[in-house]
């Protein structure tokens, strides 16, 4: 369009003259402009060019109503509605029709991302001493209490920073520093979670805590050194208590066993000489009712009986002749059986003198000789 066509007049609606655009003009070409559009204009092409753009104008606005109304929950989030800034359902994986904004609008929360936050503070124990811990929670969002996390805490971070300080703070302060520094750290760890859990709950945050590791409990730098040596006596003790429990569980059962078998046999030799005494004692019955029958005959039998077993142990036999020979003495050194020792050699006899009655005489006696004999005559007698 030239700018001649315009009846003096710029093409933006402002006169030759430079002076303000006329508004009414410009009201007017808007109007005419919309008329030809939804067909409200003159002649027979306007008309045709309105009929061609409805359907397409229709089918847009189908498809921005169900994009508003459409809503496609991902696994592991849950959506929350919001009716004119009122919350009034959860929305679950999958998907759903609510009503378009701004009637109802939809929150969406991962309810399954588990986030970790760390923690690091120098603490005061029981016992009055300062450590420096540092910490790690691990949290996520609660499924059936996404509202809370949405609307009944401002900022629930930052509710679960300042929960986990005062925790802390509670859980060291109750317990002495050797026990935070050595054998400790897992209850300290679950007596954390606990605290911080029951306050969460307390203040509907929407929140739980999956984990709380302690990744380091130390002292101060300007200590450290008497604490480690205080650590190193302590595991030489515990070295020194494994030892003395190993040698312990060595020797132990190697007395057991010496004392069940000392045991063993003390039993043994009580039943032995119980058994024993019984059989004398039962034996002894036995030989009292025999000598009341025939005392002579018992009393003789006796005798022999310990004599056989008094003389049987002798390496020697003496032999004693009833008659009126004298007492034959065998100097038998050894038992029979033994190797024979040779006798000494005897001197030659000597001549008798002539006239003289020639009458063995026995060889003078020695004195062991001489005692057997007289025992033995004693017992002839």
């Amino acid at each position: 369009m030239s700018w001649d066509d315009q009846n003096g007049r710029a093409p933006w609606g402002r006169r030759d003259d430079d002076g303000p655009p006329d508004l009414e003009e410009m009201v007017r070409r808007m109007q005419e402009k919309l008329s030809r559009l939804f067909g409200g204009g003159r002649g027979r092409a306007t008309g045709g060019n309105a009929a061609t753009y409805l359907p397409l104008l229709l089918l847009f606005a189908v498809f921005v109503l169900v994009m508003e109304c459409a809503y496609v929950i991902q696994p592991g989030e849950r959506g929350v509605v919001l009716r004119f800034g009122r919350h009034v359902a959860t929305l679950t994986p999958g998907l759903s029709l609510r009503l378009p904004r701004p009637i109802e609008h939809v929150e969406k929360v991962n309810a399954d991302l588990v986030q970790s936050m760390t923690h690091k503070a120098s603490m005061l124990t029981r016992d009055e001493n300062i450590v420096d811990i540092e910490l790690e929670v691990q949290y996520k969002v609660r499924e059936n209490e996404v509202d809370h996390y949405l609307f009944k805490v401002r900022g629930p971070e930052g509710t679960l920073r300042q929960a986990t300080e005062a925790s802390v703070r509670e859980i060291i302060g109750g317990n002495t520093m050797d026990f935070i520094l050595t054998d400790g750290r897992n209850q300290i760890a679950r007596s954390i979670k606990e605290t911080l859990q029951r306050i969460l709950d307390d203040y509907q945050c929407g929140l739980q805590v999956n984990a709380v590791n302690i990744r380091s409990a130390k002292p101060p730098d300007e200590v450290k050194a008497a604490f480690d040596d205080a650590i190193k006596a302590r595991e030489d003790e515990q070295r020194l208590i494994n030892e003395a429990e190993a040698y312990k569980n060595d020797i132990l059962p190697k007395a057991r066993g010496a004392a069940a078998r000392q045991q063993a046999d003390a039993e043994a030799y009580k039943a032995k000489v119980i058994a024993q005494a019984e059989g004398d004692t039962a034996r002894f019955t036995q030989l009292l009712e025999q000598y009341r029958h025939a005392p002579e005959v018992t009393r003789q039998r006796l005798y022999l009986e310990t004599m056989e077993a008094v003389l049987g142990n002798l390496s020697r036999v003496i032999i004693n002749d009833s008659g009126a020979r004298p007492l034959l003495y065998l100097p038998l050194e050894k038992p029979a059986g033994a190797a024979e020792t040779p006798a000494p050699a005897l001197p030659p006899p000597v001549a008798a003198p002539e006239g003289a009655t020639e009458k063995a005489e026995p060889p003078p006696a020695t004195g062991e000789s001489r005692s057997r004999g007289d025992g033995r005559e004693r017992e002839a007698r």
